[in-house]
């Protein structure tokens, strides 16, 4: 799989690093409010739309016949003027696609200078050079677009990976979504795409007008508690029940660690000599 790149107006380097990102791989708690009479830590009320959004997520778009991939292939090819996409005697096909970066946050990437400034020595004992334990970070233009050469099995999370490489982003590629952008009755609607979703294949359905689909990579929302939207009565509540919580969950851990510290305690007076 081949990038090509679209020119785009330079990078803007950020000597901070971004603090906006939590890592997805870490184990995260569900957050549910409650009033005080019930826990504030709530744990998930509706599986069964759970289940319905991870079935959601690990299907993709219907597969279309060999003579329905033949003939809008052609038809495709008809409306464009140059990009047009290929088909392969094995039934695959290739094709370019547009993808606009949209993203609010920094990304991190390695330190250029620290790789340059690497001593000579530390390359002959076998240590990567092209990697650095240093890091920056940087925001990426505002809407900036990039052109990926792909094939029909070419997946979701293959092209998020493919667009991260490039710009050599060091960012768990969990962080980020790519989303497929309509437009209906006036308003510009997102949907996320399944990480096995094969966008050339949306691409050929949709055809190659970007007004009917574009590709938007984005942060992936992880379900964050938007905090500046409660008054600061409910936030001051919310200390309250955590304070509760706290209280009750540290005199649980005390209490199951002193019955196995009687428990070993009548062990060893059992074994005493």
């Amino acid at each position: 799989m081949t990038v090509n790149t679209v020119p785009t107006p330079s990078m803007t380097s950020s000597n901070s690093m971004s603090s906006g990102y939590c890592s997805l791989d870490d184990e995260s708690e569900d957050f549910s409010f409650f009033t005080a009479k019930t826990s504030f830590f709530g744990k998930p009320k509706h599986a069964a739309k759970q289940n319905e959004a991870k079935e959601e997520e690990e299907r993709g778009t219907k597969d279309l016949s060999e003579e329905e991939v033949r003939t809008r292939i052609e038809e495709y090819n008809t409306q464009v003027s140059e990009n047009g996409m290929k088909l392969a005697s094995d039934g695959s096909y290739t094709g370019f696609i547009k993808v606009h970066l949209r993203l609010s946050r920094p990304v991190t990437v390695p330190d250029v200078k620290a790789n340059h400034n690497q001593a000579p020595s530390e390359c002959q004992e076998g240590k990567d050079c092209g990697q650095s334990e240093k890091r920056t970070s940087f925001y990426l233009p505002s809407d900036c677009v990039k052109q990926l050469h792909i094939s029909s099995l070419t997946t979701t999370r293959e092209v998020i990976q493919a667009l991260l490489k490039k710009f050599m982003v060091l960012d768990n590629p969990s962080k980020f979504a790519l989303y497929r952008q309509t437009h209906r009755d006036g308003q510009d609607l997102f949907q996320k795409l399944p990480l096995c979703e094969r966008p050339l294949l949306l691409r050929l359905i949709a055809g190659p007008d970007p007004g009917h689909l574009s590709f938007v990579l984005k942060e992936n929302e992880t379900g964050e508690v938007e905090w500046h939207a409660f008054s600061v009565p409910e936030l001051q509540n919310f200390l309250v029940i955590l304070e509760k919580e706290e209280s009750e969950r540290v005199r649980a851990v005390e209490q199951k660690y002193a019955l196995y510290r009687q428990k070993l305690q009548r062990a060893l007076q059992q074994h005493d000599p």
